[in-house]
């Protein structure tokens, strides 16, 4: 029961974000802080829910801090620790449960595609990955998750855990709290949400079509 009103709940938060949060502000600020952080952490530390809307929901918490339905310091101070938290307890479950979760087949979003890109962005970008990676859907959630599994020391994690939590939380809040009072914004506040997520996917559906593509030319070779 509680599993599918949770994910009613974010069906709700994708479409509507606006009321979504409203309704989590009513509800008292316990109740809308830790809603806030629970989708945060969730999202960068179960490797099951790489699809929560990170982004854009940062963006409409920041958005209700400059109409004071939020402290602006008491949420930033709450999404720094989810995200850290969040990712640390990620890499520990890649270092591990990282291979029996991967040769269990029972993460349906850990699909072969999501690890070889994420393989790939971290071999590309090396510790810099983890600080990087905070920007990309699925990669933001597989790559802490792979870096764990691949035996990368927890020090350098850290560092650039925390650099790429603080970094990428601050960055999507005050966008939502000084950009949100703008009346363009006002009115078209779910166009806007819905637009943070699709261009935060691009590159993702960029990277899974030019494996597809690759894969496609070497069956042709």
């Amino acid at each position: 029961m509680f599993t599918l009103n949770f994910v009613e709940y974010i069906i709700h938060l994708l479409k509507d974000p606006r009321s979504a949060i409203a309704g989590a502000i009513a509800a008292g600020p316990l109740f809308a802080y830790g809603f806030v952080f629970l989708i945060v952490f969730i999202e960068t530390a179960v490797v099951f829910f790489p699809f929560l809307p990170g982004d854009s929901l940062l963006f409409a918490a920041g958005f209700f801090a400059a109409d004071g339905g939020f402290n602006i310091i008491v949420l930033l101070a709450l999404v720094w620790i989810a995200a850290i938290v969040g990712d640390q307890c990620n890499f520990m479950i890649g270092h591990f449960f990282g291979r029996k979760i991967v040769e269990s087949g029972k993460v349906k979003a850990m699909t072969p595609e999501h690890i070889q890109k994420s393989e790939a962005f971290l071999e590309k970008w090396g510790h810099l990955a983890i600080f990087l990676g905070r920007f990309f859907p699925f990669i933001r959630t597989f790559v802490p998750f792979i870096a764990g599994m691949g035996g990368m020391h927890w020090r350098s994690f850290v560092i650039y855990n925390i650099l790429g939590g603080i970094t990428w939380s601050t960055i999507f809040i005050l966008l939502g709290y000084f950009f949100g009072g703008i009346p363009f914004v006002q009115q078209h506040f779910e166009f806007l949400i819905i637009g943070i997520v699709l261009v935060s996917l691009v590159p993702t559906a960029v990277g899974i079509l030019r494996s597809y593509l690759n894969k496609k030319k070497v069956s042709q070779e």
